[in-house]
């Protein structure tokens, strides 16, 4: 009978991670495999507006095409010098130009270069463009480091003439050497580069702070607001429906389209909201607003509380409508005022509602990035960029996707920690509650 019920509660438990498994399959999908492929890309020095630096290289590779267009021509224009040179400048060009000889001898005893080094060389000379998977061979470390190193030299020396005024053609030499050295790819791991210079880098704590400050100062402000406002159409009055759906007026327009409207409203010469305050003395001059550092700040967490108040109401009501009407009424009877009935029955009721509520904001604000970028752009002088704008700046506008993955990475880092604090510290007695019943 043992055997048979254990038999049972196992078949149970495959179909039940059966059922789970297309859940944790998308969440896998959707949630963890951009931070994988994030973190990733973030061990590579990986830039779009460097050529050789635009794709992920674990090996040395070599352009071919490249260094066709280049190396023949080198060398010719090396032995026209060599003619007309002195005789100890035609002593170094002619050093230059075996070693570079030597490096192509070397390259050609590969095979399988050897023969796309044909095919690219034929291409090139019916001036036809040869394919990426055909121009681009992959090359044995030691030997990539002394191409690199060699090219490198030659490229020096070149220069060094060209100071003493030693070559008839100068530019033509250099520039050639110089495409030859560029020719070479080098391998862009870098391993952990990117963590260690961001994590020491001012800059990036600063849009951390920043970060904190407008979470902080949001999301407290907008918890007791929008407690406030729950509180209030929670009550049955003439006209709540109607008052309900207002109240979410602000939360349902587009982030961009307040962020922009409120820019207007801001506007140091013709905004509303800067003339109201300067008229009341909150700030010196109507352009303070968004020109100085703590103006832009106030200015962006007042924008938020504006906006997102609504939602946090709107997760207080569900909480506060599963509170039975019977708990007050025995309260009130009981002689407690309409505070303590707040503080003894709202609240501890209220307790996974307003941890859902807190939690959902502190993360969301954590990673804002639309209101901010366009009220401020992150201005003025970084005061007001959090660690989601300066990741973009980074990762599009500079086009350095590694460290940009790198401050991806951080803010995922960072969000989960905050997480687990929340359930750790807040939800820990309503866990506990839970496992009591």
């Amino acid at each position: 009978m043992a055997k048979s019920l254990n038999d049972s509660q196992k078949k149970e438990r495959r179909l039940g991670y059966l059922l789970v498994a297309p859940s944790l399959i998308l969440i896998l999908a959707i949630a963890i495999w951009p931070v994988i492929q994030s973190f990733y890309f973030s061990l590579f020095d990986y830039r779009l507006n460097d050529p050789a630096k635009s794709d992920i290289h674990f090996s040395y590779t070599l352009d071919l095409e490249q260094y066709l267009d280049s190396q023949p021509f080198l060398i010719t224009a090396l032995d026209d010098e060599i003619e007309e040179a002195p005789p100890q400048v035609a002593s170094t060009l002619e050093d230059i130009k075996s070693n570079m000889q030597a490096y192509d001898e070397e390259l050609v005893q590969d095979e399988k270069i050897a023969k796309r080094y044909e095919q690219v060389n034929e291409k090139l000379f019916n001036f036809e463009i040869p394919s990426d998977d055909l121009k681009f061979v992959e090359i044995d470390r030691s030997f990539g480091e002394d191409f690199k190193e060699t090219f490198e030299q030659v490229e020096r020396r070149l220069n060094e003439l060209e100071d003493q005024e030693a070559l008839t053609d100068a530019n033509r030499l250099t520039g050639l050497a110089n495409a030859i050295n560029d020719s070479i790819i080098e391998p862009n791991f870098i391993g952990f580069s990117h963590y260690e210079k961001n994590l020491t880098d001012t800059r990036m704590w600063r849009s951390l702070m920043n970060t904190g400050i407008f979470t902080l100062v949001s999301v407290g402000f907008e918890l007791v607001l929008g407690m406030g406002i729950a509180l209030l159409i929670n009550k049955a009055f003439f006209g709540r429906g109607l008052v309900r759906a207002s109240i979410l007026i602000p939360w349902a327009i587009p982030t961009a389209v307040s962020a922009l409207m409120w820019k207007f409203l801001y506007d140091g010469q013709n905004g509303i909201v800067a003339h109201f305050f300067e008229q009341i003395g909150i700030i010196d001059s109507m352009s303070s607003l968004l020109t100085t550092p703590v103006g832009a700040m106030a200015a962006v967490i007042l924008t938020d509380v504006w906006k997102t108040t609504p939602y946090m109401a709107l997760l207080l009501l569900a909480g506060l409508q599963t509170i039975p009407t019977s708990l007050y009424e025995a309260a009130s009877i009981d002689g407690a005022n309409k505070w303590k009935q707040f503080l003894k029955i709202t609240l501890p009721l209220m307790k996974s509602s307003i941890l859902v509520a807190l939690l959902f904001r502190t993360l969301d604000a954590f990673r804002v990035f639309d209101l901010i970028f366009v009220l401020t752009g992150g201005g003025p002088a970084n005061s007001t960029e959090t660690i989601s704008i300066l990741a973009y700046k980074v990762m599009f506008s500079q086009t350095n996707f590694g460290e940009g993955s790198a401050l991806a990475v951080i803010v995922f880092i960072c969000v989960a920690i905050i997480s687990a604090i929340y359930i750790k510290f807040l939800g820990s007695d309503l866990l506990g509650d839970g496992a009591k019943k």
